[in-house]
């Protein structure tokens, strides 16, 4: 699916579920999945805030927090914590499935993907009878940037 034709519809999910659910229309909750969805990796709020901010929308922190939150119950965001207890976010509709490696001292993640979490995904749904609707795995360790860094102190 192009980017176009995602933005679109990402914004008619969001549409219907607001309605679905009685919420407001409003062009700021527009806009603020516009920015996610035109913005590539994990983020946090104050990143958005600030994204949104150099654009001259006029959104507050509150207005972002509460569209977040309906963004996640209607599976259009992600919500992760990596470390610490920033959350970090990312978008979530039309995206393969991937997990993440964490270093514990700088604090990257990177993604990745492996077939084989699919398998075993499959395995625990037969196995034991769960519709799985979603899985995180998490693997921290200390990244190559780290050690080297922490080698040549």
């Amino acid at each position: 699916m192009a980017a176009t034709e995602t933005s679109q519809h990402v914004q008619r999910l969001f549409s219907d579920y607001l309605e679905r659910n009685k919420h407001r229309k409003t062009p700021e909750r527009f806009a603020i999945l516009s920015e996610i969805y035109a913005h590539e990796g994990h983020f946090d709020i104050e990143q958005l805030y600030g994204r949104m901010k150099s654009k001259n929308y006029r959104v507050s922190r509150a207005t972002l927090y509460n569209t977040m939150e309906l963004l996640l119950d209607c599976q259009l965001v992600r919500r992760h914590r990596f470390q610490g207890a920033q959350a970090q976010f990312e978008k979530a509709h039309a995206y393969r499935q991937h997990d993440h490696a964490v270093c514990d001292r700088c604090g990257k993640v990177q993604e990745f993907c492996d077939p084989r979490i699919q398998q075993i995904r499959n395995t625990v749904s037969e196995v034991m009878d769960l519709e799985v609707t979603h899985h995180a795995l998490l693997i921290h360790g200390i990244c190559k940037d780290c050690r080297n860094e922490r080698n040549e102190q």
